[in-house]
C-alpha cells in the first residue's frame, strides 16, 4: 500500500509540475518528510533526481511542441550550473549542511515563497492579459530580458537554493521569468522553467548521491508515477485558463512557503 502512495504521490506531483512548471521540489520534498517520514537530507537528495527525470520527460513533451525558448534556457543555465557546483563542492567540504544553515534557508525560502505566492495571486487576478502565442519576430524579442546579466544572477540564486534543498527551480523560478521576460506567453514560461531545472536538478541530484543522500529504490517508485502525469499535465496546459494557471501557481507557493517555514 506504501509503494502504491509513493506511485500515487508521483502521479500528483508530475501532473502540476507539467502543468504549472511548480511541484518538484516545492510540493515533493515536503510530501517525503511530513508523509512518509523520510530525513530532510534524503528527501533532498531523492527529490533532486526525481526532479531531473520528470521534468526531463515535460522538456521532451514540450519539445515536440515547440514552446520551449531555448535561449532563455541557456542564459539561465548559465548562471545556474556553476551555483550548483560551487555549492556542491563547499557541502563535499563542510559534509552534511549544518541544522542551523538549513533550518535558515529554508524558512528564508519559505518567506519568499509566501511573498511571491502574493505577487503571483495579484497578476492573476489584476495582471494583464498574456497572449498564448507568439511571432517569430516577437519571439525573439520577448525572449531578451530586462538586462543581460539578471537570468545569470538569478540563475545562480536558484542553482545554489536547489542543491541546498530541492526547492526553488520550479516556484520561483516561473516567477522569475514572469519579470525577467513580462512579454513571453506563459506556455512557453512554463516549458523554459521545466527545460533549464533538468541540467540543474541532475549536476544537483548525482552530487547529492555521492554523498550518500539518495533513496534510489524510492525514486524509481516516484517515477513510475511521475513520468505519465507530467505527460497529462502537459497536454492540459493548453486546455486550461491563464489567469486559473496562476493562481494554482499561488496556492502551490503559499502551501510550499507555510511548509518550509514549519520544518
Amino acid at each position: 500500500m506504501i509503494d502504491l502512495g509513493y506511485v500515487i504521490a508521483g502521479f500528483f506531483v508530475g501532473t502540476i509540475v507539467g502543468l504549472t512548471g511548480v511541484g518538484g521540489g516545492s510540493l515533493m520534498t515536503p510530501l517525503l518528510i511530513f508523509v512518509f517520514g523520510f530525513k530532510p537530507y534524503m528527501a533532498v537528495g531523492t527529490d533532486l533526481l526525481f526532479a531531473a527525470f520528470t521534468k526531463l520527460a515535460g522538456t521532451i513533451s514540450f519539445t515536440r511542441q515547440r514552446i520551449v525558448p531555448w535561449r532563455v534556457v541557456g542564459q539561465l543555465s548559465l548562471g545556474s550550473i556553476p551555483a550548483a557546483l560551487v555549492t556542491l563542492f563547499i557541502l563535499r567540504q563542510v559534509g552534511p549542511a549544518e541544522p542551523a544553515v538549513q533550518s535558515l534557508m529554508t524558512n528564508t525560502l519559505g518567506v519568499a515563497l509566501l511573498l511571491t505566492a502574493a505577487a503571483t495571486l495579484y497578476k492573476a487576478l489584476r495582471g494583464k492579459y498574456t497572449p498564448r502565442s507568439i511571432s517569430a519576430a516577437q519571439l525573439s524579442q520577448a525572449s531578451v530580458p530586462r538586462h543581460w546579466s539578471f537570468p545569470i544572477l538569478f540563475g545562480a540564486l536558484i542553482g545554489a537554493l536547489v542543491t541546498l534543498t530541492s526547492v526553488g527551480a520550479g516556484a520561483i523560478g516561473v516567477s522569475v521569468l514572469l519579470v525577467l521576460f513580462p512579454k513571453l506567453p506563459l506556455p512557453r514560461i512554463v516549458a523554459a522553467d521545466i527545460a533549464y531545472a533538468v541540467p540543474l536538478t541532475m549536476v544537483a541530484g548525482l552530487g547529492h548521491a555521492s554523498l550518500g543522500s539518495v533513496d534510489w529504490p524510492l525514486l524509481l517508485k516516484l517515477l513510475a508515477g511521475s513520468l505519465p502525469g507530467i505527460w497529462l499535465g502537459s497536454k492540459l496546459m493548453h486546455r486550461t485558463p491563464e489567469k486559473l494557471i496562476r493562481a494554482l501557481l499561488s496556492v502551490l507557493l503559499a502551501w510550499a512557503g507555510t511548509k518550509l517555514i514549519l520544518i
